[in-house]
């Protein structure tokens, strides 16, 4: 009669390594492919008179309201922070993490 050690030994060990591998992979490679853009490159300030939508978090998208920029507040480092607005309902202060502005053509 054979013993059925040896194998069983052998893919228990082959299941350990495969484990192992998925968890550096999932971990270490995964992780290494998403772009850390935050402080890579420098957008655009948002300027006074921007057409912008306002990010509500706790309404739908379609319910967002449009504002146009009146005043700026720019942090120590010069970079905007914060942007007073002006929508139909009055005069709001948001971060300017919390609002998009919008693409208008000039010509």
């Amino acid at each position: 009669m054979k013993s059925t050690s040896p194998p069983v030994c052998r893919y228990n060990r082959l299941e350990q390594l495969r484990q192992h591998f998925w968890e550096r992979w999932s971990k270490e490679y995964v992780s290494e492919l998403q772009r850390r853009t935050k402080w890579a490159e420098h957008s655009d300030d948002i300027a006074k008179e921007t057409l912008v939508v306002i990010k509500e978090d706790n309404q739908p998208p379609f319910k967002w309201r449009l504002g146009r920029v009146i005043r700026v507040f720019p942090g120590n480092d010069g970079v905007s922070r914060v942007a007073e607005i002006r929508t139909s309902s009055g005069t709001i202060k948001r971060a300017c993490s919390k609002i998009c502005p919008l693409p208008v053509s000039t010509s």
